[in-house]
């Protein structure tokens, strides 16, 4: 039984060292990636955020487009609404009005239509580069022999030689040569 006994706490002292180094954790080697500049810096996404650019300007245009013949015809309605000292509105100036709250629904529909599909187009441009990017990550860390990568920001310091951003931006500019900057259109349910 003794014999037994020793056999079983030799052969646990055997095991125990080889259970206990499978469970350790590899130091940390750490990399700096600083994504602000990637995505600020990528050829691609410099066209894109040109072209983003163009679309909100031309969204101010025609909402000043819209505003500027609305307002007119506002104010002229509220003046002739003063100017009947509290009596009731003619059928034509009732048709005015009317016709007013109609042309400023439509067109405030249509700057929240504009609105949303550029807010969708600057969706679909950060999804097009995060797809790319996660792959890009994996690579630059192996390359640099990194197993844990950070975005800069995040950090309080670093040095120079854990910064791999320049890294990243080639295998970005590399793999994304160019961006789609109109979102797919959106799929309408069907109904039965």
């Amino acid at each position: 039984m003794k014999t037994l006994l020793l056999s079983a706490a030799v052969l646990a002292a055997a095991i125990m060292p080889t259970a206990a180094s499978a469970q350790a954790v590899p130091a940390a080697v750490i990399a700096v990636v600083d994504l602000e500049r990637v995505t600020a810096s990528c050829n691609a996404c410099k066209t894109a955020n040109a072209a983003l650019t163009s679309q909100v300007n031309a969204l101010k245009t025609r909402q000043q487009t819209l505003a500027a013949p609305l307002s007119t015809e506002g104010q002229a309605l509220e003046a002739a609404g003063k100017a009947l000292n509290g009596k009731a509105p003619d059928a034509a100036l009732q048709a005015r009005a009317k016709a007013y709250q109609t042309k400023l629904q439509q067109a405030q529909q249509e700057m929240a239509r504009q609105e949303e599909q550029i807010r969708r187009n600057q969706a679909y441009i950060q999804k097009q580069i995060g797809d790319k990017l996660g792959p890009i990550y994996q690579q630059v860390m192996t390359r640099r022999g990194a197993n844990v990568l950070l975005e800069a920001g995040t950090t309080l310091a670093s040095s120079n030689s854990v910064d791999v951003t320049n890294d990243v931006l080639a295998g970005l500019n590399s793999a994304l040569p160019t961006i789609a900057t109109t979102a797919p259109a959106t799929q309408q349910p069907q109904g039965r």
